[in-house]
């Protein structure tokens, strides 16, 4: 017993041996992180993400750094990498690797053979295809690459993912998927989302998604997806799994119901906007029993809804905006009886046809949106609109409704923060001392009664970031509090108080901090405003102040530093005195107009600092001197307008050599002298050229056929656009209510009179040259701008003939060549213009017939007079053909050549049978003896004949006169 017990003492003391040397390992190595992190691993991410080589924080286990995740076994492989980026609340891209632009293309990422989760969405590779090494990441289930900029093709090597579950390729432009069928592999795919690719040839897409038994989730949302051709093939092995499809803004037509209605048990999410979806709403939509979101937005759409869709218990979401779609509103009531928690939320029905009143059996309590604007509702809104307690969003704008709305509309709608009312004939009745329980963010009251006060109520109101009460009464002027108590909780700050009669001076507010807002704009057109524009006004992101009564532009030059305007338009006001020469601040402003004032002087050097301008309108005021150089450096002005000034001296060279990006120039109503500058032919992008009533002289360059925006297939189209959006950021809001965006405009004389235009001009192709001294021959090459909407040539002095090809312009609208010294025929080709409207060759020294047709013979005997060699209908008809000779024209006989039976080749086959009938005759009587005697003596026979029948009657007339 003592061995044994020996034996279990020296065990005893190894145990405790060993115990103790781990311990003292252990301290050792206390301070000391452990390593888990594959080296190989390591240096391949290292190599993948070059902007870390080098850095302090690529020393550490690389299972520790952002984005890295690896498993927790005792060895560190590298499982997971997420480089995705996130947006900050400027939508700019953040991510706290740092620039990972154009560095992801490495192929060290083979290295990580048990990678399974991919994550490099937002990361900017633009120019470089799809990696092909990520097809040898054979044990990836998670891949996105979403908004990476790849492009081309998909590499054949991605069939090999056969584990993958989930892909995203989606917000890849340029990324062209001609086929699908490196999907048909990918069995154990449950998420898909290729929206924003090139999915255009992509025919195969019903096929290769039938062959995904575990999908559930399928986003093709704007890819160019082509429509479906029906074919037994896609109605067979359809997945059972299907949840979510959203293939909106595509090209599908009615032919996609029969597949679609495959998944009527699964289907929960089902978006099928902004597609080609035509002819009545099919009742099956109400056999998808478990559907929860139903979005039939921007098709074409007509008749009613079917009650069963109304009727799905299960259903939170319905949007079918922008259709043709009529009847009654829906009533929501009856559900509520056979659904044990009928949860209808949204409910967006705007932009239809659907008429009657706004019921209250529409009114479910658990709405949480109601959007019926531009419709054709009817009648008052009901007080039980004001029990809907989960209601946010309310948009009945742009219907008939009237009556007065009043607190108990509003009684229990705390959490309301979308209201919109606007063109109605509302009339809001508020007490002064309302107080109301909401804290809105978007307020439309356009075209309600509000007046004459701006509403108290609004002083309660501390997160809105758009207001709209144009057009609503008001009469008083802006209260003090309205700017001292501008809300505070938001980036933006949207304000429209246009076409009201607000009236008096708008005292300077120094405390206005314009910069704590990401944008600002404010619109204060069509009112009253006087004096001189307060200082702060100028620290906005945009400001439109036009026809008002402001006199004053001196307190533009009190901005300290610069600032962040973008847009200012002080047009159809009284400002007097010289334009301020301190634009130097203002390095961003896009959009300038100060037209229809009462300026004067020159226009400053310091205007040419706005390099940014894309337009300037200085029209109409009395502005002297020279067009300053300094504007060449205004090199994306895209639209000028100085006419109707005082402005001298030739027509710069500069403005076709530096402007090239010009789409209207009207230089009108001046006293511009000197010949055009053959530089306006760089101008390649305009579309409107408007040089009339100056004193230019010489002739019209021949180069004008350069225009090339005035020519068939242009495509600069979104370039050459001279509507350009002001409130930029509220561009989204206007999109909200279908309300009009500010665009340019300009007078243009059309059909001899002065017109304005504005949506339309981007429409408008058009050279006005009239009321000038040109001389010479209208050009011929001008027939080569086939788009030409209206020309005009007028009171010059040119000469020659109407050119031969004018009736290629097929798009003329309206013709003025009146008041010069034209000469020759009217070209037949005229008279194949049938979209001429309106047409002045008055005062000419044409001749000839007018052109027989259709078209010339429809316009008043007015467009032809002071023309008096010409004739015919609607003049008086021209006089018979006279057998006598005389002159040729010709040039004209040249141009109508086809339509006259004497031509150039029937003299020359005259000719010919002359000379065959000659010698035809001459000949025989030479080479014939007997035939030329008798030929002879027949001549000398006749000529007896003819010498006695003349003596005789010689005799005869002697008698006659002798007796």
């Amino acid at each position: 017993m003592s061995r044994y017990s020996n034996y279990a003492t020296q065990l005893m003391l190894l145990v405790f041996l060993v115990h103790s040397t781990c311990a003292l390992c252990s301290n050792l190595r206390v301070g000391h992180p452990k390593i888990r992190c594959i080296e190989a691993e390591r240096q391949a991410l290292l190599k993948f993400i070059s902007s870390w080589r080098g850095d302090e924080e690529a020393k550490r286990d690389c299972c520790e750094w952002v984005g890295v995740g690896c498993d927790n076994g005792s060895v560190g492989h590298v499982l997971m990498l997420n480089l995705s980026s996130e947006l900050d609340n400027h939508g700019q891209a953040i991510h706290p690797w740092g620039d990972l632009s154009g560095t992801t293309t490495s192929s060290s990422l083979v290295e990580l053979q048990y990678l399974n989760h991919l994550d490099l969405s937002g990361v900017d590779i633009s120019g470089y295809p799809m990696p092909s090494f990520i097809g040898t990441l054979t044990k990836l289930k998670y891949l996105n690459l979403s908004s990476t900029g790849i492009s081309g093709e998909i590499p054949p090597q991605l069939a090999n993912l056969t584990k993958l579950e989930f892909l995203d390729l989606s917000l890849n432009s340029d990324l062209i998927l001609k086929n699908l069928e490196w999907l048909s592999s990918i069995s154990s795919l449950r998420e898909l989302d290729l929206s924003y690719t090139n999915m255009s040839q992509a025919n195969d897409w019903v096929q290769v998604v039938n062959k995904l038994p575990y999908l559930n989730s399928l986003q093709m949302r704007e890819c160019g997806l082509p429509d479906i051709v029906p074919s037994p093939l896609f109605l067979t092995n359809s997945s059972t799994s299907l949840h979510t499809l959203d293939v909106s803004g595509n090209y599908l037509s009615v032919s996609l119901y029969k597949w679609l209605f495959r998944f009527s048990s699964s289907l929960v999410h089902l978006d099928l906007g902004s597609n080609h979806l035509e002819g009545y709403v099919p009742e099956a939509f109400g056999n998808m029993t478990g559907l929860s979101f139903l979005n039939l937005d921007g098709n074409m759409l007509n008749g009613e809804i079917p009650e069963s869709i109304w009727n799905l218990c299960s259903l939170e979401t319905v949007s079918a905006k922008e259709n043709k779609l009529s009847g009654q509103l829906p009533d929501l009531s009856r559900p509520l009886f056979w659904c044990a928690n009928y949860s209808l939320q949204h409910l967006n029905l705007a932009s239809n046809s659907f008429m009657g009143s706004l019921s209250s059996h529409t009114l479910v309590p658990s709405l949480k949106e109601l959007r019926l604007s531009s419709n054709l509702l009817n009648g008052t809104v009901p007080a039980e609109i004001g029990k809907l307690t989960e209601l946010e969003v309310l948009d009945i704008s742009k219907n008939s409704l009237h009556g007065v709305v009043s607190e108990s509309h509003f009684s229990s709608l705390s959490k309301l923060s979308h209201l919109g009312l606007a063109y109605n004939s509302f009339v809001l009745n508020m007490s002064l001392d309302w107080i109301p329980p909401f804290q809105l963010e978007i307020i439309y009251l356009g075209s309600c009664k509000l007046g004459p006060q701006l509403p108290n109520w609004l002083q309660t109101q501390k997160k809105y970031y758009y207001l709209d009460v144009s057009n609503t009464g008001i009469s008083h002027s802006i209260p003090n509090w309205f700017w001292n108590k501008l809300p505070t909780e938001t980036d933006y700050l949207l304000l429209n108080f246009s076409s009201n009669q607000i009236s008096g001076i708008v005292n300077n507010y120094s405390s206005f901090n314009a910069s704590k807002y990401f944008f600002v704009g404010i619109d204060l057109s069509s009112n009253e405003l006087e004096g001189s524009i307060p200082t702060f006004f100028f620290k906005m992101n945009e400001l439109h102040l036009s026809r008002n009564k402001f006199s004053q532009l001196n307190s533009l030059c009190d901005i300290d530093g610069y600032t962040s305007l973008d847009a200012l338009d002080l047009s159809h006001n009284q400002l007097f005195g010289e334009i301020p020469d301190c634009w130097r601040h203002f390095a961003s402003l896009r959009v300038l107009s100060l037209a229809n004032n009462k300026l004067s002087g020159k226009i400053p050097i310091s205007i040419g600092s706005l390099s940014e301008m894309r337009t300037l309108h200085l029209e109409n005021n009395t502005l002297d001197g020279k067009l300053p150089s300094s504007l060449n450096s205004c090199k994306k002005l895209k639209f000028l307008s100085v006419g109707d000034n005082k402005l001298s001296g030739p027509i710069p060279a500069w403005i076709g050599e530096d402007l090239q990006d010009l789409a209207t120039l009207s230089l009108r109503n001046n006293h511009f002298r000197g010949s055009m500058p053959s530089s306006i032919c760089l101008l390649t992008n305009l579309q409107v050229l408007d040089l009339s009533r100056n004193k230019i002289s010489g002739s019209i360059p021949k180069c004008l056929s350069n225009l090339s925006a005035m020519k068939p297939q242009h495509t600069l189209e979104e370039e050459t656009d001279t509507t350009y959006m002001y409130f930029s950021v509220s561009a989204f809001i206007a999109a909200i209510y279908e309300q009009e965006s500010f665009s340019d405009d300009l007078i243009i004389e059309w059909k001899g009179k002065l017109s304005m235009y504005k949506k339309t001009l981007r429409f408008v192709k058009s050279i006005d040259l009239s009321s000038n001294k040109l001389m010479g021959e209208i050009p011929g090459t001008i027939t080569e701008l086939v788009e030409l909407v209206s020309l005009n040539l007028s009171r010059n002095n040119l000469s020659g003939q109407i050119p031969l090809e004018i009736g290629q312009l097929k798009s003329l609208d309206a013709l003025d060549l009146s008041n010069n010294h034209l000469v020759g025929r009217i070209p037949t080709s005229l008279s194949k213009v049938d979209r001429l409207s309106t047409l002045d060759l008055s005062n000419n020294n044409l001749s000839g017939e007018i052109p027989t047709g259709t078209q010339l013979q429809g316009f008043n005997d007015t467009a032809y007079m002071g023309n008096s060699k010409l004739c015919g209908d609607p003049l008086p008809k021209c006089p018979k053909k006279s057998t006598g000779s005389r002159p040729i024209d010709k040039a004209n006989d040249q141009e109508n050549h086809e339509n006259k039976l004497i031509t150039r080749g029937f003299y020359v086959s005259l000719g010919v049978g002359f000379v065959i009938g000659f010698w035809g005759v001459c000949g025989s009587l030479m080479f014939n003896k007997s035939w030329r005697y008798l030929c002879f003596k027949l001549l000398n026979d006749i000529n007896d004949l003819v010498y006695v029948t003349a003596m005789m009657t010689k005799a005869k007339l002697l008698r006659i006169i002798e007796a």
